[in-house]
């Protein structure tokens, strides 16, 4: 790997703000001591189970692929959860980048597949860690409660291995297969996101927005003590 291509693998960006308050105090609160392994483990398990898996927060504006506010809401969907892991590795010294593929989930619901068009989730993204000379894959995308609710094995991380989604379930169902690699990116590819996902996922974009809505409508009537409208 050239030094150069590390170097930029190290710097903060406009979505992996490794140098905000938010994202430095997070990663100085979970990576610990130890060799890089050791503290990207401590990293990647903290943002998969502090920041909440919800496909309902799928949204185009900016602000949705930023690493603080992503931290800072405590909930997303794959893509800014991808791009926390790599901005906390950033602000703890460890490269990172951000990978992408389409994967074919074979437990969507069938709303989900209705509001896709079909089985297969468009720029699935996951995080790549500069690891003892190599780059090695993490998926913090499902959190361990997520994992709990719909009987899915949550994924680990050694550090050594890349941490993919299983293909099959815990109770032999056909679980998830990667069907399309996207390649790498020091920092989020949100244009070529939004144009792709515009062109071939409006309904779920639109679908997503509205059940987003719906639920925060909810929670906010139950602060409120209120009944939803």
């Amino acid at each position: 790997m050239r030094e150069d291509a590390l170097a930029r693998a190290l710097l903060p960006t406009r979505f992996l703000d490794a140098e905000s308050e938010v994202v430095r105090a997070f990663a100085a609160a979970h990576v610990g001591a130890g060799s890089s392994r050791d503290r990207a483990v401590r990293l990647y398990y903290a943002v998969r189970d502090a920041v909440r898996y919800d496909l309902r927060y799928l949204a185009l504006s900016d602000d949705t692929f930023v690493a603080s506010r992503c931290l800072a809401a405590g909930v997303g969907f794959c893509v800014p959860k991808a791009v926390t892991l790599a901005a906390v590795a950033r602000a703890a010294g460890i490269p990172a980048r951000i990978g992408f593929a389409d994967v074919r989930n074979h437990l969507a619901s069938p709303r989900l597949v209705f509001l896709m068009g079909n089985d297969v989730f468009r720029w699935h993204a996951y995080t790549l860690l500069w690891i003892d000379g190599a780059w090695v894959r993490a998926t913090p995308a499902f959190d361990r409660g997520f994992c709990e609710r719909f009987a899915v094995t949550p994924l680990d991380f050694d550090g050594r291995t890349d941490s993919l989604f299983q293909p099959f379930a815990p109770d032999g169902r056909r679980h998830m297969n990667y069907v399309h690699e996207r390649g790498s990116y020091d920092d989020m590819p949100l244009q070529a996101f939004k144009d792709d996902m515009l062109a071939t996922s409006p309904r779920l974009i639109a679908g997503m927005a509205a059940e987003r809505a719906l639920y925060e409508r909810r929670l906010a009537a139950e602060r409120g003590g209120a009944s939803p409208a």
